[in-house]
């Protein structure tokens, strides 16, 4: 049975904080530090911090343990069998099987950039998923400038709203 996620989301957010957040420690501490010309690309991205940026090379891309915060993300086309790569704060976790892919790099590295402007994953997540749940995954407009390379006429963060 389809899950209501406008309704859902207040209760899943906090649960899908924690979670990611969880998931971006782990890809801190075992991932990468980006190499020069990803670097390049992360500051032609706008990322003001691309030092901080560490890539996880997985298996497959991590899901919620949690039942209800796994089904909606599903649902949402959020996460998922087919999902290649995600952005958690600083953290950038790639499918090995795509782990080659600057195009892909880049899209998460849009990500990187407007974490830093919204200063937390808390924060960030609180406007992506909104706009996913009203929108849609691909039309949400975080998302849309993420798969825009940035060149979508949106506002661009200037500065970090944080130094995390």
């Amino acid at each position: 049975m389809p899950i209501d996620l406008a309704a859902a989301l207040p209760r899943l957010l906090p649960k899908a904080v924690s979670w990611a957040q969880l998931q971006s420690q782990a890809a801190l501490e075992r991932g990468r530090p980006l190499s020069p010309d990803e670097q390049a690309d992360a500051q032609a991205a706008g990322v003001q911090r691309p030092h901080r940026v560490r890539v996880a090379v997985v298996d497959a891309i991590p899901r919620p343990d949690d039942e209800e915060l796994r089904a909606a993300a599903e649902q949402a086309g959020l996460l998922g069998p087919d999902t290649v790569g995600l952005a958690l704060g600083y953290a950038i976790v790639l499918r090995s099987d795509f782990a080659g892919s600057s195009a892909l790099l880049k899209h998460e590295l849009q990500h990187v950039r407007q974490f830093e402007c919204y200063g937390s994953i808390e924060a960030f997540l609180s406007v992506y998923l909104h706009q996913v749940v009203q929108f849609g995954y691909a039309d949400a407009p975080l998302e849309r400038q993420a798969r825009d390379g940035g060149h979508d006429g949106a506002p661009r963060c200037e500065t970090s709203a944080t130094d995390r």
